[in-house]
């Protein structure tokens, strides 16, 4: 097609129209797209809960990121069986300690009490001296010393192997220095529960307790705002239900599919991630009951104190965030402050992350874990009837 002057001329009027309509489109759409930021900003501004939230969440992070995050390990608890309660078996002892990595908190008279309190968790390690250890000693003669090692946990049993096998040789190498003869000491580790010190062990159990509480807490949370949020609760309200009623018709269906995801959880654990179930699945499934049960009323509270879904979402998040690093979860709680340390025993996850992982692969039954059971019993007891209450002020 050939261009005409006046085909020319049509063309570069169709032009100047274009760029006169999108230029006066730009500028029609600049001031309305500024209205919506600013409608968007007061909105924001005005909505006091969701504002503190955006704030308090990255400061609660940050602040136990720092002090929690650490992978310093000191002060373990640690179990001695002195077969020997001699002088020189004395001066081991105090080697250990003075070594700043260990605690030597519990004197054991038996392998069975050494075992008993390793099962329960209450040392990460023990020092075993044989009969006769001194007599070996001062006669220049090899002797060796037993290291037992909790491996649930492979970042506390590497620490615990490092410094016991450390101590050892600098013990040994001393009394050969000492004497001038052959001889020395020799400290020979064992370790239990997960001998190849596989993290995924250690993980992949409590994984299975946090998806739990994160599932449990924000779809719980999440389907009673709403309700508010699209006016039916109000509609449910003028009914003849009782406020009991409603608060177990809502969590009841929770509850199962919460159970549901548990059998999902463990047969991935299982199957797929090769972790071997050593204690009793039936005692697993039914404490892990009991923390959804104590999970829901958690997310109950939050729907009493979240307005929208978006607020029931960072209130979700502001309480998964304490569980995550103040349980144990990712960090040692050995390495955190003392402050920190004792603000863990309020986070039930703490209490189900021994239990799972008792069970999981220490293959315990109920009596090493009989008293975090009591706690976290008490905790769900505790944290139903509060959300109740609650919730029940909320409906009148």
């Amino acid at each position: 097609m050939i261009d005409t002057p006046a085909g020319s001329a049509y063309t570069g009027l169709r032009s100047v129209c274009i760029r006169r309509f999108l230029t006066g489109e730009r500028a029609r759409m600049i001031p309305r797209t500024l209205a919506i930021i600013r409608k968007e900003f007061l909105h924001i501004i005005r909505d006091r809960n969701t504002l503190i939230l955006i704030f308090l969440i990255p400061m609660i992070q940050m602040v136990l990121l720092g002090y929690a995050a650490r992978t310093d390990i000191d002060n373990i608890a640690m179990a001695v069986l002195d077969g020997d309660h001699s002088a020189a078996s004395r001066r081991l002892i105090q080697a250990f300690d003075a070594t700043g990595y260990f605690d030597m908190q519990r004197y054991v008279s038996s392998e069975q009490a050494m075992t008993d309190a390793l099962d329960r968790g209450l040392v990460r390690a023990a020092l075993v001296i044989p009969v006769g250890y001194e007599a070996a000693v001062l006669s220049s003669t090899p002797v060796e010393v037993g290291l037992v090692v909790d491996g649930s946990d492979p970042t506390v049993a590497n620490t615990v192997l490092a410094a016991g096998l450390q101590t050892g040789q600098a013990q040994s190498r001393a009394q050969v220095a000492a004497t001038i003869r052959r001889g020395g000491i020799e400290v020979r580790p064992s370790i239990w529960y997960n001998p190849g010190l596989e993290s995924v062990n250690y993980m992949i159990p409590a994984l299975m307790g946090m998806v739990l509480q994160f599932l449990a807490t924000l779809v719980t949370s999440l389907s009673i705002v709403r309700e508010r949020e699209l006016g039916t609760m109000e509609q449910i309200i003028v009914t003849p239900i009782r406020p009991i009623e409603l608060v177990l018709g809502k969590t009841i269906p929770y509850i199962l599919f919460s159970f549901i995801d548990l059998l999902e959880v463990l047969l991935i654990g299982t199957f797929w991630f090769g972790v071997p179930i050593k204690g009793s699945l039936l005692l697993l499934l039914g404490l892990s009951a009991m923390f959804l049960v104590g999970s829901l009323g958690i997310g109950i509270m939050i729907s009493t104190a979240a307005h929208t879904q978006q607020e029931a979402m960072l209130l979700g998040m502001l309480t998964l965030v304490p569980s995550i690093f103040l349980s144990g979860f990712l960090f040692p709680l050995e390495a955190m402050p003392w402050l920190l340390r004792i603000i863990s025993y309020v986070v039930p996850l703490r209490y189900m992350l021994v239990i799972v992982r008792g069970i999981v692969i220490k293959g315990v039954g109920l009596g090493p874990i009989a008293l975090e059971v009591a706690i976290l019993g008490v905790f769900c007891i505790l944290i139903l009837m509060v959300s109740a209450l609650r919730f029940r002020k909320s409906l009148e």
